[in-house]
């Protein structure tokens, strides 16, 4: 397998409104994370991934774009962000920039525009319907709920929107969208970014003849089958890779929703055609159930290695994996997976992290993810900022579909706001975070959990985090080996070995607060073996092993 830097790189997610704020104004910056670089190279992290810092109403935390090529001035100037990526460069760390080209915003010029007439020369830059029988085009849901159509009284038709109505579906049928796309990536890797992480990208290529989609709870449409993987996806994704990708040494990776493996390989394919890797999300979609999202379901250890196991082995020698546990569209994994009472919150962090962390792939760190950060206890409806848990808390509890009361708990654990809250810096004021009134609640949990207590010991879960990193850097068989699962069917361990060049490496991780006997793998009785990694100190290779709550350990031979 060619070896790549991309391939043996840790990236750390970086949310910039939680992240750090600089100026007290109640929001994270860029020169908040200049001020933080030299905590991420002590971490040891390769790469940023920054989400969006572009100019935007700010109607989906940035993921409306109104200029691609300007910063929102919550978060500072364009002198900053230049200022901040020589910091980065100087500590030999890379920045990848958040690429929304599915939609942009309403206020994006472009929009405006296309909405002054059906004549307009950016018309055909979006995606413009006739109504049916006085209704919408078709009966397709956004993702933020509601219809995924907005008429327009100015023309008397509707805009497509996938997410929210101030976020219009580009066209990317037109050639001159797919220019100005790639003339404003283009702007971007001449500025000397080291990659994209493109949003919803997937999304992209919609079938032309938009067909109502089937009916599901909320009374609406899925638009899924018609616009996930759509009839030219991949040719736009290789329109774009000769055009820019393939004059630059970046990383890629793409969010594709309803992705499957055999879509992955096309576009993460290790010929270099499209991507460098994909994020997948069968592992996150498996305590989904019929109502999408919204529940208390836990996700079940077999089924968790099923999926993990099918990308691992599927995409081997074929194409990349994204290994992540944690993003900004998703709750605190270690309220959803690990264990976040106080008592067991570290070494179940630990177990998380090493389970993910000896895969082959290359690894995401979301923000305080590496400090063991947890779901926030939200009291009201008013101290959620995202609009996806907003409008589905007044569609699902409008329509009776979930009493309030419910409704609140299932956003308390499943909300993309667990991740929001801003970074654990310190007990100080506000974690540390700001002087200022911040813009979402703070955890309360900061004065047990922040960066500084955990910089002070040693056996905390940065410095596990630190060491994981490490151990990726130094040793081949983590990033390129082999990988086997054993035991599939137990409900408690995930047992792994990885291989490369006669060396073995075995994972073992209890996902439970039990005690866990297991016999040691035949292949590895009577052989000589170290323990590369564990999150308790004294594991021993014994033929009966005895695994404690939330043990995980990694022998080598």
């Amino acid at each position: 397998m060619e070896r790549t830097w991309w391939k043996e790189a840790v990236v750390y997610q970086i949310y910039p409104r939680s992240f750090n704020d600089s100026n007290g104004d109640g929001i994270g910056d860029l020169n908040g994370i200049t001020e933080k670089m030299d905590y991420l190279k002590k971490l040891g992290i390769d790469v940023i991934w920054l989400s969006p810092v572009y100019e935007s109403p700010n109607d989906d935390n940035g993921y409306d774009i109104s200029n691609y090529r300007g910063i929102m001035k919550d978060f500072g100037t364009m002198e900053d962000f230049d200022r901040m990526l020589a910091a980065a460069h100087e500590k030999g760390i890379r920045i990848v920039m958040d690429l929304v080209v599915n939609h942009t915003s309403d206020e994006h010029p472009w929009f405006v525009e296309s909405r002054k007439s059906k004549d307009n020369p950016y018309r055909d830059y979006y995606i413009w319907r006739e109504g049916k029988d006085g209704k919408e085009p078709n009966n397709w849901g956004s993702c933020f709920s509601g219809s995924a159509w907005e008429y327009d009284k100015q023309t008397d038709m509707y805009y497509l929107h996938l997410f929210s109505r101030k976020q219009p579906d580009l066209n990317w049928d037109n050639p001159k969208v797919r220019d100005e796309v790639f003339d404003m990536m283009d702007w971007w890797c001449r500025k000397e970014i080291d990659g994209f992480r493109m949003d919803v990208i997937s999304l992209i290529s919609k079938v032309p003849e938009l067909p109502d989609g089937e009916v599901g709870k909320n009374g609406y449409g899925d638009y899924g089958p018609y616009v996930c993987n759509g009839p030219h996806v991949h040719e736009y994704l290789q329109e774009m890779n000769r055009r820019v990708l393939s004059k630059y040494d970046l990383l890629t990776v793409g969010e594709c929703s309803g992705v499957t493996v055999e879509e992955a390989k096309k576009y993460a394919s290790l010929d270099g055609k499209e991507l460098n890797m994909v994020f997948q999300f069968e592992h996150m979609d498996l305590d989904g159930g019929e109502s999408f999202k919204w529940n208390e379901r836990k996700i079940r250890l077999t089924e968790l290695k099923q999926v993990l196991t099918k990308w691992q082995l599927s995409l081997m020698g074929k194409a990349w994996n994204s290994l992540y546990w944690c993003n900004h569209d998703q709750p605190r994994m270690l309220s959803r997976l690990g264990n976040d009472s106080p008592q067991s919150r570290e070494v179940s962090a630990k177990m998380l992290a090493t389970c993910l962390h000896m895969m082959q792939g290359t690894p995401y760190v979301y923000q305080g993810e590496e400090l063991g950060m947890t779901n926030v206890p939200f009291r009201t409806l008013e101290d959620f900022r995202d609009i996806e848990s907003i409008n589905a808390y007044h569609e699902l509890v409008g329509k009776g579909v979930i009493d309030g009361e419910t409704m609140m708990r299932y956003l308390r654990y499943k909300s993309r706001d667990n991740a929001r809250t801003p970074m654990q810096w310190n007990d100080g004021k506000n974690a540390g975070f700001t002087e200022g009134t911040p813009w979402i609640m703070v955890n309360p949990n900061y004065k047990e959990i922040n960066a500084e207590e955990e910089l002070t010991r040693e056996d905390s879960v940065f410095y596990y985090y630190q060491k994981l990193i490490r151990l990726r850097h130094e040793n081949s068989i983590i990033v390129y080996g082999g990988y086997e699962l054993l035991l599939p069917e137990h409900e408690a361990l995930y047992v792994y070995t990885r291989e490369l060049d006669g060396e073995k490496l075995l994972v073992i991780c209890n996902f439970s607060s039990e005690e866990q006997n297991m016999e040691l793998p035949e292949e590895f009785a009577g052989k000589e073996g170290s323990v590369l990694i564990s999150n308790y100190e004294d594991p021993k290779l014994e033929k009966n092993l005895t695994l404690r709550a939330y043990e995980a350990v990694v022998f080598r031979f």
